[in-house]
């Protein structure tokens, strides 16, 4: 039991998600918390007071003053009492709060009050989760402090798909253990991860690329980040906001890709590189819009710099996992990658296979690992292949020896 005789506030919003704070509750009480629940007025009118009461034990807290249980842990006293405030599901509209410094409610002013972490598990619809503003209130207080797991991408109450579902309760569970004891899987780790495409120019309007959205390597950043890693991403050109609590540098070609990593590799202790590197890029890039032409264009193409291969050269005893995207079987060919460029780990994909590789939410991947092990695992949400990737990544570190150095 982690958190025995650590005390949680679980603040519950009015988001269609709020039944799941049930779960939350319980597996915090797995842990051995103690649990004081605070309602919003809207949380109110999807799940009732009394189903919170039930499973907690205790009086359930929903407005600024005394009620007509004499309950006194309000306002300032319930601040003092907690060692955690954790709100799942969190809306846009209690993310806009304390980011606005608004405290008009029982669980705002809680939050405003308190001294202790906080832990913000959003649930809302994509569209409100990609609204510029609430990014905006999202990065402001990441960086001031405030945590955050999840959202995740999956089917949400409107039947759309999309990134906006609260995590799960036990992945949400996880996050507030980490936060009060310290550890986590990876807490504290350096992680350097590469992410999207990137552009090799022909001349100032033409380039080589391909379909490669940076989900997984966005996903990764997310799921890396939620367990309390220091992340890096080096992405290429993508239309994906900022994960948040990673630090991010923008790239377009493979060379400011391998000088962004390399001038970050020191520092890392794990590197995942998923980003769909260019193999070529065109001899010379023209000044000039090239104009066009009746004939034939012949384009001369040199080989780019393997940036994993040069990582691997370095590897130290750094935790480096490569992906392999392939058109086909390709086993053999990834466990020939991971023996050249020096990995642990090979995650393998065949990107014309139906709901794996670019563009989609989903992927299927074989597993290759040094020891020789081959792993096969179901198409699955890149969300949840996210976290199962970096649990790998985590017990690689941890057999090295080096899973405790940040």
């Amino acid at each position: 039991m982690k958190l025995a005789g650590r005390k949680v506030i679980l603040g519950v919003t009015g988001s269609i998600a709020a039944y799941k704070a049930c779960d939350v509750l319980r597996g915090l009480q797995k842990e051995g918390a103690e649990v004081r629940v605070v309602m919003t007025a809207a949380a109110q009118e999807l799940v009732r007071p009394t189903v919170f009461r039930s499973l907690s034990g205790a009086p359930v807290l929903t407005g600024m003053f005394a009620d007509a249980q004499g309950e006194d842990l309000k306002h300032i006293t319930l601040t003092e009492w907690a060692d955690l405030i954790l709100v799942a599901p969190a809306t846009a509209n209690l993310i806009g709060k304390i980011a606005g410094g608004i405290a008009d409610d029982l669980l705002s002013t809680v939050i405003m009050a308190a001294d202790c972490p906080t832990l913000l598990a959003p649930g809302m619809n994509f569209r409100m989760w990609r609204n510029p503003v609430v990014e905006g209130n999202v990065r402001k207080l990441a960086a001031l402090g405030y945590r955050f797991c999840g959202p995740v991408e999956g089917r949400l109450a409107s039947g759309a798909v999309g990134v906006g579902r609260l995590a799960d309760p036990e992945e949400i569970v996880a996050s507030g253990v980490a936060m009060l004891t310290a550890a986590g899987p990876g807490r504290g780790v350096k992680v350097l991860i590469t992410a999207g495409p990137t552009r090799e120019f022909l001349d100032p309007v033409r380039f080589i690329s391909n379909p490669s959205t940076g989900r997984m390597g966005y996903a990764l950043a997310e799921a890396a980040a939620a367990a309390g890693a220091e992340v890096f991403l080096v992405s290429g050109p993508t239309e994906l906001p900022p994960p948040v609590g990673v630090e991010v540098a923008r790239v377009q070609t493979a060379e400011e890709m391998r000088t962004a990593v390399m001038a970050r590799l020191a520092d890392a202790r794990v590197v995942i590189g998923v980003a769909a590197v260019s193999d070529f890029a065109p001899a010379e890039t023209a000044k000039t819009k090239i104009p066009r032409a009746d004939g034939a264009v012949t384009v001369t193409l040199r080989p780019t710099r393997d940036i994993l291969s040069e990582v691997g050269r370095a590897k130290g005893d750094r935790v480096v996992v490569g992906f392999a995207a392939e058109t086909g079987e390709g086993v053999d060919r990834a466990k020939a990658k991971l023996e050249a460029k020096g990995l642990d780990l090979v995650v393998l994909n065949d990107v014309t296979e139906p709901g794996s590789g670019f563009g989609v939410d989903t992927n299927r991947v074989t597993l290759i690992r040094r020891d020789g092990s081959v792993e096969s695992l179901p198409q699955m949400l890149k969300t949840d292949l996210a976290r199962r990737i970096w649990g790998e990544a985590v017990a690689l570190l941890d057999a090295s020896g080096s899973g405790d150095s940040a």
